[in-house]
């Protein structure tokens, strides 16, 4: 019954339409809450930094196998499209860390929940004053722009 009150008390009437839904992404599990997309992206920044993690450990493990093993996979880490992934990584770096921060605060927080839209638009805010000082300098390096 409350389901259909929040319709206008008609259960024929059908529910309103989000911006997600309009967007077509309604349809996913996630229906736009501001804490779900969060979570999910601060998941998914999580795992591509764990996968970097081991990747990394893998090449430097090269070295022991033989220098030129070594020399060649540094070679390839020369090459601009993998620069590119690097200002993705620190993207997801950056980005797991403050979203890491606003968790703490809202779990530590007593008013933490009830500010929590609050704090992850500044968690936004940082993250894009931090990449706009990055990404130029980054990938004037990468592409010889400097």
């Amino acid at each position: 019954m409350k389901d259909a009150e929040t319709r206008g008390g008609d259960p024929t009437t059908p529910a309103k339409t989000t911006t997600l839904s309009k967007l077509g992404l309604g349809g996913t599990l996630y229906r736009g809450s501001w804490g779900q997309w969060s979570w999910l992206l601060h998941r998914i920044t999580g795992a591509a930094v764990f996968i970097f993690l081991l990747l990394h450990i893998l090449d430097v493990a090269t070295i022991r196998i033989s220098p030129g093993a070594f020399n060649a996979v540094m070679g390839i880490y020369r090459h601009p499209v993998m620069g590119l992934g690097e200002a993705v990584l620190v993207a997801a770096v950056v980005l797991h860390a403050l979203n890491g921060v606003r968790i703490i605060i809202v779990d530590a927080w007593s008013q933490g929940a009830k500010y929590h839209k609050h704090l992850l638009v500044g968690v936004v805010v940082v993250f894009l004053i931090l990449m706009a000082g990055f990404l130029p300098v980054h990938l004037g390096n990468t592409f010889g722009w400097r």
